[in-house]
């Protein structure tokens, strides 16, 4: 079975990567660029395609996770990203810069997707949250197994500030937060989800949990919380899923 292309556009790299969808495993080396400043459409459009043909061995749909609420392929929110992407239909823009049917996913969702199929919530029933840390909180919500898409948590009001004005890894780093300090302001946030939900699980994800034995042990919920096992790969790795899994829905 060939491998599928998964692109990951983050706030400082986008990332690609050829993916086998079957296991979750990577087929080779990543690759990355740096994030074009501004990330418009068009600037972002030549970056996937520049990194297309880098990666030769894949066929089939391209998956492309973005920071944005996805509805039928249209970007509808700009919250960590250039305005201009809002309206833009994303799956369309894959397909350009491609050749090939594209898909087009929220990031956090992709990042779920991926550890709910190859990783730490694998085989899970019931309620399970993903929360991505980064230059904002993304969020994926699972109910045994199924995904309800652009949940977008980061941006719920908790005790009057959104979430992650609060508690994202770009806060910890702008405001030079001890680990024990951030910790304190994500339990904050862990309890206000928890209150709202009731997860069985909470996977925690982003760049961040390359670090969780700096602030795994900190963090307080009732409910089981966990890092993520994919790391920085989850996203492409979600991203190759979502598009495999829905070119094949009638």
């Amino acid at each position: 079975m060939a491998a599928t292309l998964g692109f990951d556009v983050g706030g400082s790299a986008i990332k690609a990567a050829a993916v086998d969808t079957r296991t979750g495993e990577l087929r080779g080396e990543p690759r990355e660029v740096p994030t074009p400043k501004p990330a418009t459409p068009a600037a972002v459009e030549s970056a996937l395609r520049d990194l297309a043909a880098l990666l030769k061995q894949t066929e089939g749909p391209v998956g492309l996770a973005f920071p944005t609420v996805v509805v039928a392929g249209r970007a509808r929110t700009a919250a960590n990203v250039d305005r201009s992407w809002i309206g833009v239909d994303g799956a369309a823009l894959v397909t350009a810069a491609t050749g090939r049917p594209g898909y087009f996913v929220n990031d956090a969702d992709a990042a779920g997707l991926a550890e709910m199929r190859f990783g730490a919530g694998r085989n899970t029933a019931g309620t399970t949250l993903m929360l991505t840390f980064g230059t904002g909180i993304g969020s994926a919500l699972f109910v045994d197994g199924k995904l309800w898409p652009n949940t977008e948590l980061g941006h719920m009001e908790v005790k009057g500030q959104e979430a992650e004005a609060q508690a994202s890894a770009r806060i910890r780093t702008a405001n030079h937060l001890s680990w024990a300090d951030w910790a304190r302001a994500v339990n904050v946030v862990l309890d206000a989800y928890q209150r709202l939900l009731w997860p069985e699980l909470v996977i925690v994800g982003g760049g961040i949990s390359e670090h969780w034995s700096h602030f795994g042990h900190l963090l307080k919920a009732d409910t089981r919380i966990v890092p993520a096992q994919l790391r920085q790969h989850a996203g492409v790795v979600g991203a190759a899923v979502y598009a495999v899994e829905s070119e094949r829905r009638p």
